[in-house]
């Protein structure tokens, strides 16, 4: 129980720490690309910005849902990512929460913050007097609709990862095994101690 309590207190501090870090990146990422741009242009970074939350929460979606037992046989015949993919459903409660938690909450907040940057550039391009009626009304339908984007998304996004988990993991994995192969980029670590006592519990 302790043991458990210390890795979970661990877990915590690492996540918030990485969550920090990736909340200022996007955050100064998108500010500074909406500088000075157009109304149509900002408009299609924070849908991008959109995307990318809806994309990471299918991700960890499918991560929750994919069973590793068609993964074995892959691996055993060595498949490019199949080992891969068993690492990351062995780890899914990490891995969705990285995906759904801390991807998918920045990209909301980010959008947020994006869409008001936006409707204030607006705002100076027509030259809108202080708290203008147009202002507020630009801002409660971009924000309405970003909002609808969102869950819309994520909706449709969940029945598909759960539909089709398996494809979804394997992309993943081949994309994590191209990145540990040639860039040596380990993002999730293989536990042989865990693996080995799963094999000793089947037996």
């Amino acid at each position: 129980m302790r043991e458990t309590l210390k890795k979970t207190a661990r877990w915590t501090i690492t996540i918030s720490f990485i969550t920090f870090i990736l909340a200022a990146i996007f955050t100064v990422a998108s500010t500074l690309s909406l500088q000075g741009v157009s109304f149509t242009v900002g408009l299609a970074i924070v849908l991008v910005i959109v995307l990318i939350g809806i994309f990471f929460d299918m991700i960890g979606i499918a991560a929750t849902a994919a069973d590793e037992t068609p993964f074995h046989a892959m691996a055993s015949k060595r498949i490019n990512g199949a080992r891969h993919s068993i690492r990351i459903i062995r780890n899914a409660d990490r891995f969705a929460s990285f995906c759904n938690d801390v991807i998918g909450d920045i990209s909301g907040i980010v959008s947020g913050t994006a869409a008001a940057l936006v409707i204030t550039q607006l705002a100076l391009r027509f030259q809108w007097g202080e708290a203008s009626m147009n202002e507020s009304i630009s801002s409660i339908v971009l924000t309405s609709i970003i909002a609808a984007l969102t869950v819309g998304g994520k909706a449709m996004g969940k029945t598909f990862a759960i539909h089709n988990s398996k494809d979804i993991i394997f992309g993943v994995g081949k994309m994590l095994s191209f990145l540990e192969r040639n860039f040596h980029i380990v993002i999730i670590k293989e536990n042989k101690g865990k693996t080995a006592q799963k094999n000793m519990k089947r037996k």
